[in-house]
């Protein structure tokens, strides 16, 4: 059996406009070729290969995205949690120094603003724990110790 695919609101809309937006390029792909393949040709002409090549690539991004979402479930936004589960801002302490991360599906991380993985390592580590619990993450300068200060 798969397991759902939890998304956030946005992360679910993000995929769903991406749907649409593969679509509209798969249409516009179809028309291209259609427009430079020359029935009476025996050949096919390197613009027309190329078209097809990208189709397929947009096809199976397609196909991706809709079986993404035909297996997610959008979770709530509930204003606390317990324990870090997806959805949850988390605030941790490492050292002297507070970070917050939002904890999102694989499929909407985004380091670069604080979006971590569930299944990255440190995701992986935070996922059930709660307020004051310390965790260790390996990484590649050894053990960092960090400390949840809190979870909304």
């Amino acid at each position: 059996m798969n397991q759902k695919n939890l998304l956030t609101r946005a992360g679910y809309d993000q995929l769903t406009q991406q749907l649409k937006d593969l679509k509209d390029k798969q249409e516009h792909l179809i028309t291209q070729i259609e427009e430079v393949a020359q029935p009476d040709e025996s050949g096919e002409d390197g613009l027309a290969s190329q078209l097809k090549e990208e189709l397929e690539v947009t096809n199976n991004q397609i196909e991706q995205i809709e079986e993404t979402l035909e297996n997610s479930e959008i979770i709530s936004d509930k204003a606390s949690f317990d324990s870090i589960q997806v959805g949850c801002k988390v605030k941790i302490k490492v050292a002297a120094a507070t970070k917050e991360f939002f904890i999102v599906n694989q499929l909407e991380s985004d380091p670069t603003v604080n979006k971590i993985s569930d299944q990255s390592p440190l995701g992986k580590a935070l996922i059930g724990k709660k307020v004051n619990e310390e965790i260790e993450v390996e990484a590649p300068v050894g053990k960092i110790v960090y400390k949840i200060v809190s979870i909304k």
